[in-house]
């Protein structure tokens, strides 16, 4: 579907920021409902001391036509005190809107994270879902761009405001029709010029993201990209998003051009009009019976409340350019809301199964089959086994027969095609871990790489604590950490995978997987980047550490550590035999 039909100012516009509006107030108790609240009052406030300060002049052509000095020394005294009172509620209603800029991404930003680490749904919304590009980081950003305007300084729209009175008592019932009438074909004619803005808008947040990406991608990947001398390409490539970027962002300039005609012509028209609404009465001798004092008073005074309801039907329309920018930003956020929803209605996690089940089995595979996301056909077919406490098993296979695949189904990654597959165990320590097939550092100190992803016991582990990380890391061959990072929980201002050699990623992965203690044990080509060795050292460890394994690999130095192994044949095909011991269940 074309952008310019799926986004735009619409029903569907309405639903994704009345959705967003919930978040933002989720009780009328709430820290944002009280701050927009307070807000109310002081612009409330600030519009009966701006309408004072206006009609100030009016009453100078009174006291200097009559001459009167102490009046108008009286008035200058009153001027001075409501013009302070006046700067300091414009001053605190910004105050206020910044605080709720604050608040209101907070709360937003917290709300959209809490969606997306839950469950799977970052990895199905990252790797699954094509709604969406780089949702989080142009979530985020979004985010952010809609919050930075804040409120407009009214808070009733100004046909309620009493400006309307004193319009109709000088005027006539011309001077607000007229002005209610300009302010419908204004709002109606840049509601013509927003529409092909927003589509616009919607496309460049999304260029947006996908050029933050590359760089993200860049900086992740820095010494592989180097080792390939990969400088150019990536400059090319790296340009192309940026071209691309541009380029929407020169057609959103373009289509920003009219809407900025329209805004500032109706910015123009508005003072010119305030005073063909005040000539009307006045040349129809309304006023003829006031003196010339009298008059000017009049006109001074007329003229203000005139000219500050149309500058407040103007405000609204002036508005039309931020309504744009949000309308945008408002469909890219409710976009994510709404895939993330339906992601997580979709998933279910599993939970360790009842008594039913066998105490000593991790997994039952029954008829198994499963494809690829992306593809049509099926890598296995009719799988069945189990996995039990204390059988170790090994996966080998050619590259792309889904070893890993058979990974992600497991751990529900990925749906299967069809047939069964229940985990009988629980996830983390003394259940089931999964050591990935590229290392996952997150950022943090040692301690909390060793002990990820665990988060309870963090900081308040102590002295025994430590002494088992430290044994951990001896025994995994990575102590050396401990001397680089000047201890467990010195901050370190470095990113790990540009410090660390795959060897010693995987090396650390171990420390971790020895930390927790898992009964199961999923390891995927987790010694690839090791000596035989090296390999061996850890894999005995895990064995007098209790864990069963169930290892992925191309290796046949592997055998020797395990009883049962799965051959995938390729062509949905596979074997179960037997390598020493017990025979499979």
């Amino acid at each position: 579907m074309p952008l310019s039909q799926k986004f735009k100012l619409d029903w569907k516009f309405v639903e994704r920021f009345c959705g967003i509006l919930k978040v933002l107030f989720p009780s009328c108790t709430s820290q944002s409902a009280l701050l927009f609240g307070t807000l109310l009052v002081v612009t409330l406030t600030e519009q009966l001391i701006i309408y004072q300060v206006g009609v100030l002049p009016s009453r100078f052509y009174n006291v200097l036509a009559d001459q009167d000095y102490s009046g108008f020394r009286s008035l200058v005294a009153k001027a001075m005190v409501l013009i302070i009172i006046n700067s300091t509620l414009k001053s605190l209603d910004q105050f206020i809107c910044n605080l709720m800029y604050v608040s209101w991404r907070k709360t937003l930003t917290e709300s959209l994270h809490a969606a997306y680490f839950q469950g799977r749904v970052y990895y199905t919304v990252n790797v699954l879902r094509e709604e969406v590009d780089n949702p989080m980081p142009s979530g985020c950003v979004s985010v952010r761009h809609p919050l930075n305007h804040p409120p407009p300084p009214t808070p009733f729209p100004p046909i309620c405001h009493f400006n309307n009175v004193f319009c109709f008592c000088s005027t006539g019932w011309i001077g607000p029709v007229s002005i209610f009438g300009y302010f419908v074909i204004g709002t109606f004619a840049n509601k013509i010029l927003m529409g092909p803005i927003v589509s616009t808008l919607f496309e460049q947040e999304k260029l947006e993201g996908d050029f933050r990406f590359k760089h993200m991608q860049i900086r992740v990947n820095a010494e592989s990209a180097a080792f390939y001398r990969a400088g150019k390409v990536e400059h090319m490539r790296t340009n192309r998003r940026l071209q691309a970027l541009l380029q929407i962002q020169k057609s959103l300039v373009k289509k920003e051009l009219w809407l900025y005609i329209g805004v500032n012509t109706f910015d123009y028209l508005g003072g010119f009009l305030s005073y063909i609404i005040i000539a009307i009465p006045i040349f129809t001798g309304v006023y003829d019976r006031l003196t010339p004092g009298e008059l000017s008073a009049l006109i001074s005074k007329n003229a203000f409340v005139c000219i500050y309801l149309i500058n407040g039907f103007t405000q609204l329309i002036d508005l039309s350019t931020t309504l744009s920018d949000v309308a945008g930003y408002t469909h890219r956020i409710g976009e994510l809301r709404e895939v993330m929803d339906d992601i997580l209605h979709e998933q279910c996690d599993y939970d360790p199964a009842s008594g039913e089940s066998p105490v000593d089995t991790a997994f039952i595979v029954d008829q198994l089959s499963y494809k690829s996301p992306y593809a049509d056909e099926l890598l296995v077919e009719d799988l069945s086994l189990t996995i039990s406490q204390g059988v170790h098993l090994l996966v080998v296979g050619n590259t792309g027969t889904g070893k890993t695949s058979l990974l992600r189904v497991l751990n529900r990654l990925w749906e299967a095609h069809s047939g069964f597959v229940q985990m009988t165990t629980c996830f983390g320590p003394r259940g089931t871990l999964f050591l990935p097939q590229k290392p996952y550092l997150t950022d943090g100190t040692l301690r909390e790489q060793v002990i990820y992803p665990l988060k309870d016991i963090y900081p308040l582990s102590g002295a025994v604590d430590d002494e088992r990380i430290v044994q951990f890391l001896e025994l995994a061959g990575v102590s050396s950490l401990l001397r680089r990072t000047g201890g467990l929980d010195e901050e370190v201002d470095w990113n790990w995978y540009d410090v660390l050699s795959p060897g010693e990623m995987q090396r650390l992965s171990f420390a971790r997987l020895f930390y927790l203690q898992p009964k199961y044990a999923f390891l995927d080509e987790a010694t690839s980047a090791l000596t035989e060795e090296a390999e061996a050292q850890l894999y005995r460890t895990c064995k007098q550490l209790g864990m069963t394994l169930i290892s992925l690999g191309h290796r046949s130095s592997l055998e020797k550590y395990h009883d049962v192994q799965l051959r995938l044949c390729g062509g949905a095909c596979w074997e179960i035999t037997k390598l020493r011991g017990e025979a499979p269940h």
